[in-house]
């Protein structure tokens, strides 16, 4: 009867080494050995799981990396392609269950369904709002050649692009089918759908350059471009901003208030109030030494300075020796 374990028995981790997820195969012979550089190899080139991520691309360069050893090549890539997981899908390759892996087939099976699913295949294109024919066709061959194993037969290929065309882009497709894109054979429609957008790209090209050339100048007129119109905008802006600090930063020079008015802008000499003064006190000096002399005539002989009338016999008294 075996030993019953107490309840804290089981609740320790176990010291036994964990089970392998993958099953090697058996190699005969004592001379197989992966050498540090090609582990060190295979490192350089991880992958992550992020979904911008290639993951048939990884494996494409992971098999060429693996192809440089001259071995069992089952057993090789077995043995070398968890060096090559990192992040993401090293904890998904850990969460696997344990020795469900046998086969280097079965490894690379249980990769592309994790990161690469059906949303990610040809079988779920559809064309966006303002793309066109081109890019379409374009972006359907990139995403038949990231899934090579999507297992699509010729004939389907051309169903799955078309139905994922938007109907304006059915419409101008079947017009140069002749009516009927469906009506023509597989080798006939591919060969028609490549002329298409061969020639949608060429018009697509030139009507760029057409647009981006410049227009031609009529006589006597200069043209500004817009780039020219902003730079002068930018300058003129900038000779602003400068005046403005260097009026905010200098202070401004304030002169004396006029002596007469008491205004600031202007100092007596200039004063318009100080003239009109200046001239009537000039008006009235003159009037006043016009006034003083027609008295002194008036006065000057019988009279003395004063205007009194001399005393009589004083003028006699005056004349005598």
């Amino acid at each position: 009867m075996a030993e019953e374990r107490t309840l804290k028995e089981y609740a320790t981790p176990s010291t036994e080494e964990p089970h392998a997820i993958i099953v090697y195969p058996t190699v005969e012979g004592n001379n197989f050995e992966i050498k540090p550089a090609l582990i060190y190899l295979v490192q350089e080139n991880q992958f992550f799981g992020s979904p911008t991520e290639d993951p048939n691309f990884h494996i494409s360069t992971f098999l060429r990396h693996s192809g440089t050893l001259n071995a069992n090549q089952e057993a090789v890539r077995l043995h070398l392609f968890p060096f090559s997981l990192r992040d993401r899908a090293n904890a998904w390759f850990h969460s696997l269950e344990v020795g469900s892996i046998i086969s280097w087939d079965q490894m690379r099976r249980a990769f592309l369904t994790r990161f690469f699913p059906l949303s990610k295949t040809a079988h779920q294109f559809a064309q966006k709002d303002g793309e066109s024919l081109y890019d379409a066709w374009e972006r359907f061959k990139e995403m038949l050649r990231l899934c090579p194993h999507h297992g699509l037969e010729k004939w389907l290929i051309i169903h799955t692009f078309y139905n994922g065309l938007l109907y304006t882009t059915k419409i101008y497709v079947d017009a140069a089918a002749g009516g009927a894109l469906m009506n023509e054979t597989y080798t006939v429609t591919y060969a028609l759908i490549e002329n298409m957008t061969q020639k949608h790209y060429q018009w697509t090209s030139e009507r760029v350059i057409t647009t981006s050339s410049p227009s031609k100048k009529e006589a006597g007129m200069y043209e500004i471009s817009s780039l020219d119109h902003l730079a002068a905008k930018v300058d003129a802006l900038t000779q602003k901003f400068d005046k403005m600090n260097t009026s905010a930063v200098t202070p401004a020079h304030v002169s004396p208030p006029c002596e007469v008015c008491g205004v600031f802008d202007h100092i007596d000499v200039d004063c318009q109030l100080g003239s009109a003064i200046e001239g009537v006190e000039q008006e009235n000096y003159a009037q006043y030494n016009q006034g003083m002399r027609q008295n002194q005539k008036k006065f000057k002989t019988p009279h003395n300075s004063y205007g009194q009338m001399a005393p009589t016999g004083y003028a006699n008294n005056q004349r005598a020796p």
